[in-house]
């Protein structure tokens, strides 16, 4: 759970602009069906250069 609170601080850091540009978030989402049903999935994050950071819902 720390470790999800630290991801998510970092993410709002990056993502105010505190040190430099402000960037955009990114969310992508989808579907996958397949024989066990139905399975929704999405995930939101920011990337800058070569960091990004991803959280999976």
């Amino acid at each position: 759970m720390k470790h999800i609170v630290l991801l998510a601080m970092l993410g709002f850091l990056a993502a105010c602009g505190a040190d430099g540009e402000p960037v955009a978030p990114q969310i992508n989402g989808g579907v996958t069906i397949n024989n066990s049903g139905i399975h929704p999935s999405a995930s939101v994050g920011v990337g800058k250069g070569p960091l990004s950071i991803w959280l999976g819902l």
